[in-house]
């Protein structure tokens, strides 16, 4: 099997994602999957398009994660693994992938700073007198 390529995004994370046949070894930016996300919760998003498709020892996957923070990059991860799933196989992986809601961008992103306030909608205290 070829190399399929993905990408996924979360907030201001991009993950491009590499999917081969393997033994489910997983890594990012050269690091093992443990090492880059030493929470399990984190190892829990990323793996949850496998578990659901039942391929963790299936696919090799390799990642370069860039921007935004580490729950941002795992949820833009989970996307890029779950869109290269879709691409090697459509028909097997797509509708059980669809139904957890793994196919679908979460296209939230943080609110600008405007200018003369502290913040995106707070407003500094009102003064009568």
């Amino acid at each position: 099997m070829e190399k399929v390529n993905a990408l996924g995004r979360r907030k201001s994370a991009v993950a491009r994602v590499y999917v081969g046949s393997g033994k489910g070894n997983i890594t990012i930016n050269g690091k093992e999957l443990g090492v880059y996300f030493p929470d399990d919760s984190l190892k829990y998003i990323v793996m949850q398009p496998l578990t659901v498709t039942n391929t963790q020892a299936s696919f090799d996957i390799t990642a370069n994660l860039d921007g935004g923070g580490t729950k941002g990059q795992a949820e833009a991860l989970r996307l890029a693994i779950a869109r290269a799933l879709c691409k090697v196989d459509a028909e097997a992986y797509r509708s059980v992938l669809k139904k957890e809601g793994f196919l679908s961008r979460d296209a939230r992103e943080v609110e600008r700073k405007k200018p003369g306030q502290p913040g995106a909608r707070r407003r500094f205290q009102f003064s009568k007198r």
